[in-house]
């Protein structure tokens, strides 16, 4: 069975993201898809971007059950279910709870390897910006997250954590006072339209 799938770009900076079409109607049809596969892990731009646009969710993820807290990273660990896991941020309604923007960095670039829309020849640019983009993003994190730690900073210490992001959105500030030129080569948003064979449950790669 072949299906038409709309792929949209969009160049957000450091919170740009691929919107897919299919997932709404997942080929895994298990309410999960790929959420049942991966524990979200939030770093220091993350956290930047919700100190600045939804404290409240910073808040709210702090107090989750079961993470794993290291010295500039959250994870949010999913729990067994079935064959697979659940996404403390997945909903069997509406997927995922979190809108695009204010999700990390996997869960915002990732597309499943059943579309491979990288193999488009049409689509290179915006291959070699998402390539750009997570070097950037990991070296800014890096970056970032050892500067906190030569402060004698670490997420571990909850009491200090309020002068902790204090800190770190002065530093993500300055680290990113001048943005790369790679976030100037390709548009705000472009949307294409590919065709693929698609396959069922297991079959439908992850």
């Amino acid at each position: 069975m072949d299906k038409t799938i709309c792929l949209t770009f969009h160049n957000q900076g450091l919170r740009s993201y691929i919107e897919v079409d299919l997932c709404g109607e997942c080929p895994r049809q298990d309410d999960k898809g790929c959420c049942g596969y991966y524990s979200p892990v939030f770093y220091p731009c993350d956290f930047a971007y919700l100190l600045k646009s939804k404290p409240e969710l910073l808040e709210f993820i702090f107090n989750l059950p079961n993470l794993t807290v290291l010295d500039y990273s959250v994870t949010v660990n999913n729990s067994p279910e079935g064959n697979s896991y659940r996404c403390q941020f997945h909903s069997t309604e509406s997927g995922c709870l979190l809108q695009q923007s204010l999700r990390e960095s996997i869960c915002r670039h990732f597309v499943c390897p059943g579309i491979d829309w990288e193999k488009e020849e049409i689509l290179k640019p915006w291959k070699r910006f998402f390539d750009q983009l997570a070097d950037y993003e990991n070296k800014l994190n890096s970056v970032i997250g050892q500067k906190l730690t030569g402060k004698g900073l670490t997420l571990r210490n909850k009491a200090d954590r309020n002068y902790f992001f204090q800190q770190l959105l002065i530093l993500f500030e300055k680290e990113t006072a001048e943005l790369p030129e790679f976030f100037r080569q390709v548009p705000e948003a472009q949307k294409f339209y590919i065709t693929r064979p698609l396959k069922f449950k297991t079959d439908w790669p992850l």
